[in-house]
């Protein structure tokens, strides 16, 4: 490594992807390195204009951003207890939070300020399977979703503004994979560790509303699962080389009738057929398939999905650990085969960045006689579209 260091430019370190996600409303990537951690805007198909890097924290494992603020969160495997806010804008950290235990993953919402008292009553009870959790971005209602069982598919519907359970959900059979809100947190999409069904929830009443079949064949990993902005779409990556669109068709009491032709006789006849046949059998029938896919060149790497308007049109975005951005056309009307019109590769060379001045620690006023500086509050309405602005962190107890 020293021999390779050598030979690169100055104020250049060179890094491995170990994370990535994309932000709340799927307008900007953040990647995270041995190096540390870059920010990326996402409001252009020929260009990926980098926000921001920072090479102060090495060994980046955790890197959210919050909407397109300035406010993004740091964890480092070299103080994997740690949670550090930063407004990367001014160059300075906000605060840090200190945890028993190792930070296995991180949900951003606009109700920053509650999220000291819901790590209390909260981060506790998801021991089932710690790091999978979903958090509602709809600063109204705060729902979290997190699993209820190690061997079943529960999902455990909670209230963040009241500390309080809503329901649970028996979502699936085999052990939970992947569970997403859409943006207005009315509904929960799941998929278990088997990865053929995926299915959507009513939120807070928990009813199933939709069933979706990924594949028959073989049992798959999901590693991604999300809603377009507009609910209208379900999005779903896996370690295949397949990556599944859901159309979230307007629900109706009764199924349209078929045309009088003989495919849609054999249609009704199918349908009367499924209702003597066993559950298990009846309810994939009655499962629908995918809309839309897009078509990766690859299999078996991490990657992360995302449906986004670039440019007044649709878009498939896939972002994998092999370090680079895939954007696929998305046809809303016919769906079919995503075209691939865009690789982008991340850049994985990071160039220093300035220093950033240190902010409140949640143990430092006690180890350190540390206060919380009067530039760390913002002060007026917050703006989460201006990176010049950051939303409040009040530190409170419950």
């Amino acid at each position: 490594m020293e021999a390779e260091a050598a030979g690169r430019p100055p104020g250049r370190v060179e890094a491995a992807l170990s994370c990535f996600s994309f932000n709340q409303d799927c307008t900007s990537l953040a990647i995270g390195t041995k190096a540390g951690y870059k920010l990326f805007s996402l409001s252009s198909v020929e260009q990926l204009d980098q926000v921001h890097g920072s090479n102060e924290i090495p060994d980046v494992y955790i890197v959210e951003r919050l909407f397109s603020s300035s406010l993004v969160v740091v964890v480092s495997h070299t103080k994997p207890r740690q949670m550090n806010v930063y407004h990367f804008k001014k160059g300075t950290e906000i605060c840090n939070y200190s945890y028993s235990s190792n930070i296995l993953s991180i949900r951003l919402n606009r109700q920053v300020s509650r999220a000291s008292r819901m790590d209390l009553g909260f981060s506790s009870a998801v021991y089932p399977l710690p790091g999978l959790c979903a958090l509602s971005i709809n600063h109204s209602n705060s729902y979290v979703a997190y699993p209820g069982s190690l061997t079943t598919g529960e999902i455990v519907l909670y209230d963040g503004h009241s500390l309080k359970t809503l329901c649970t959900i028996a979502a699936h059979e085999g052990t939970l994979a992947a569970i997403a809100f859409n943006a207005a947190g009315s509904k929960l999409a799941s998929a278990s560790e088997k990865g053929t069904v995926i299915r959507v929830f009513s939120v807070p009443e928990g009813q199933k509303l939709y069933e979706f079949r990924r594949g028959m064949k073989r049992y798959v990993t999901i590693s991604s699962l999300v809603f377009s902005m507009d609910s209208q779409f379900l999005c779903a990556s896996s370690n295949t080389e397949t990556v599944h669109i859901f159309k979230l068709e307007h629900l109706t009491n009764s199924r349209p009738e078929e045309p009088s032709t003989w495919s849609g006789y054999m249609g009704k006849m199918f349908l009367a057929a499924s209702n003597y046949l066993p559950a298990q059998v009846s309810d994939m029938m009655n499962q629908d398939r995918a809309f839309a896919t897009g078509r990766l060149h690859f299999s078996g790497q991490r990657n992360i999905c995302t449906l986004s308007t670039i440019q007044k049109l649709p878009r498939l975005l896939v972002a994998s650990s092999d370090g680079h951005l895939y954007i696929y056309n998305l046809d809303p009307q016919d769906g079919g085969d995503c075209v691939l019109i865009k690789t982008h590769s991340l850049g994985l060379a990071f160039p220093f960045s300035f220093t950033t001045r240190p902010g409140y620690s949640e143990d430092g006023g006690a180890l350190r006689g540390e206060v919380i500086p009067e530039h760390e509050f913002a002060t007026g309405p917050v703006c989460l579209d201006d990176e010049n602005e950051f939303p409040p962190v009040s530190i409170r107890n419950p």
